[in-house]
């Protein structure tokens, strides 16, 4: 009988412990539940997402490494991450410019916000092929990306007031570990000798960088990877390598290599030996999981392959 009793015991202590664990299971379900899903276009905008929201959001990025998003066309199912979304972020200025026309849809239905469009418009640069456009790169300037990012940190604040605090504490924290990059940039570039800051890339992607950094900045394409080049724009890229002695150039992760080696071997016609000075992320951040795969690490990488090849 005191055997029977004990195996009953025992029984009943395992399925309650069972229960027990359904019932945390349950909680962690629901407590995952109550994090706010953030859909964002680039990486850049997504990663800014994770460092602001922390624990309290669950992101997702529409476009990964090596994804150009000027010519980028939504999936049914970047559709469907984008519906399930309760608060989504993109850049704005025509950046996503062949799926403007989801976000104006989606806006109608829950938080869509453009945050690039958040940076003063006395600080934007224009396109130079379309003045009455500006160019949509902010987050190479620093201080214009803390800006942007302003809108992120209101969103969330607006979406989940109750963590109010959190949101802004961890804004804080990472304003000022931007911060530090800029100051560690500004350092690396003015190691550049001034006639050969000259940054020469496939697409004009890094305006508001040289501006920040005091580099002149040459692109084969326009603002737009949509733009066209020909052989007049590359021969003048060709002319002023070759006269200025500028040393390097550079390819970007997320645009091809023709554009540049075209460059490269015009300039050797004339005598004049061009190298690749490295890959620079532009439009496009590195693999998840990588220090490229973040914005900071995207940054300093670009910054220290830049100085290396051009002291």
């Amino acid at each position: 009988m005191k055997k029977l009793l004990g195996l009953t015991i025992a029984m009943l202590v395992m399925v309650l412990a069972a229960c027990s664990g359904e019932s945390a299971s349950e909680d962690t379900a629901q407590s995952d539940g109550d994090k706010l899903t953030v859909t964002t276009t680039i990486g850049q905008i997504a990663d800014g997402v994770k460092n602001i929201g922390g624990d309290k959001v669950e992101v997702i990025s529409l476009m990964g490494p090596g994804t150009d998003p000027h010519l980028y066309k939504a999936t049914q199912g970047d559709i469907a991450k984008l519906e399930e979304a309760d608060i989504i972020f993109y850049n704005g200025l025509h950046l996503e410019g062949k799926i403007l026309e989801v976000f104006e849809k989606m806006n109608a239905d829950k938080p869509t916000y453009a945050i690039a469009e958040n940076v003063s418009e006395g600080e934007l640069l224009e396109d130079a092929e379309d003045r009455s456009a500006a160019d949509p790169h902010v987050w190479f300037d620093i201080d214009l990306w803390k800006q942007a990012l302003k809108k992120v940190e209101e969103g969330l604040i607006e979406a989940d007031p109750d963590n109010q605090a959190f949101y802004k504490e961890n804004a804080q924290k990472y304003y000022a570990e931007l911060d530090d990059l800029k100051e560690f940039a500004a350092k690396e570039m003015s190691s550049i000798p001034e006639d050969q800051r000259v940054l020469v890339t496939a697409h004009d992607a890094f305006g508001y960088f040289g501006n920040a950094y005091d580099m002149e900045v040459m692109g084969l394409q326009g603002i737009s990877t949509e733009s066209e080049y020909g052989l007049g724009d590359v021969q003048t890229l060709v002319d002023t390598l070759t006269d200025r002695e500028i040393k390097a150039v550079f390819v970007e992760s997320s645009i091809s290599e023709k554009s540049i080696n075209a460059v490269i071997e015009g300039a050797k016609d004339k005598g004049h030996t061009v190298m690749i000075g490295g890959e620079l992320y532009s439009d496009a951040m590195g693999e998840e999981g990588t220090e490229e795969g973040t914005y900071i690490g995207m940054y300093r990488h670009n910054v220290e392959t830049i100085a290396d090849a051009l002291k």
